[in-house]
């Protein structure tokens, strides 16, 4: 008898193999942690194969779970195809996205590889560079959208949509010393940043001697300055990851504030292509908020 594999099962199981846990997974799908297991107890029957192994609270993927990976991504890939070929209205054209720098490793990916598969003839062009640079070509029109970051220190925009909000913390070397140093050494991007805006008043309004002592338009090189501990930055929470932890109250750091993300949109422009592109970020921005909680 022929097995069929259900994409909900699917999404399911790629949800636990991405986040380690069952529970995690269940808010993430919008299921009951005992819907989960049964999901995942019905694959693994299916299959005849064991998917994960128990660590603790959480699970890891068995080596048939590593390699389930693969084909799940597949079958829903094309099951998306699929679906968009014909209930997705008929799309050409070309698109021009600005982002900054962390947002085009950490959002976009996803949005626009949902887009690219539903609308293939769609060329999307993306530019990664500060907000205060991408703002005035949106304005102009030679650029179709942008994301913007910002804080209370440092609005940018007052329109667009607002699609983020998450807290800044101080990143730094989970072993290192950079936190404990006078003057204090940051790696921050250059001026005009709404992270470095926001991390500067607060250290001038503590009066916290600082230097700045690694400027990097892009944040990879930031982390890497961390990495080395040769400073510390201002980072969004979710970007905290090992070898980096956050510097937590009660070390002498004050407290930073939140920030915010607006999609912005060429002033006129109405297009059934950017609405569509539009509406992918968005979703994909909300598919990390419920991936985060």
């Amino acid at each position: 008898m022929q097995i069929l594999l259900e994409t909900d099962v699917l999404r399911t199981f790629l949800s636990i193999a991405e986040t380690g846990s069952f529970s995690s997974a269940a808010l993430s799908v919008g299921r009951t942690p005992s819907a989960v297991s049964m999901q995942m107890k019905k694959l693994e029957q299916q299959l005849q194969r064991d998917l994960f192994i128990r660590q603790g609270r959480g699970v890891v993927l068995s080596p048939d779970g590593e390699e389930m990976v693969s084909y799940a991504r597949r079958i829903l890939h094309i099951n998306e195809e699929a679906v968009a070929h014909f209930t997705q209205p008929h799309l050409e054209g070309a698109v021009r996205i600005g982002t900054p720098d962390d947002f085009a490793t950490r959002f976009l990916p996803v949005a626009l590889g949902k887009f690219a598969r539903a609308y293939p003839k769609v060329q999307v062009e993306v530019v990664c560079d500060l907000s205060v640079n991408l703002i005035p070509q949106v304005e102009r029109g030679t650029m179709d959208m942008t994301l913007v970051s910002q804080t209370n220190t440092l609005t940018h925009v007052t329109r667009g949509i607002p699609i983020w909000r998450e807290s800044l913390v101080w990143a730094v070397h989970e072993d290192g010393q950079a936190a404990t140093r006078r003057p204090l050494p940051l790696a921050l991007s250059p001026r005009k940043c709404a992270w470095r805006a926001s991390a500067l008043r607060v250290l001038d309004e503590t009066d916290i001697e600082y230097h700045i002592a690694y400027t990097s338009t892009h944040y990879a090189g930031q982390q890497a300055a961390i990495v080395a501990d040769l400073a510390l930055a201002p980072m969004p929470q979710s970007l905290v990851e090992s070898p980096l932890r956050i510097v937590e109250d009660g070390e002498g750091l004050p407290a930073l504030e939140d920030y915010e993300v607006r999609l912005l949109r060429a002033p006129g422009k109405k297009d059934s292509v950017l609405d569509t592109l539009a509406a992918h970020i968005v979703d994909s921005f909300s598919e990390h908020a419920v991936a985060l909680n």
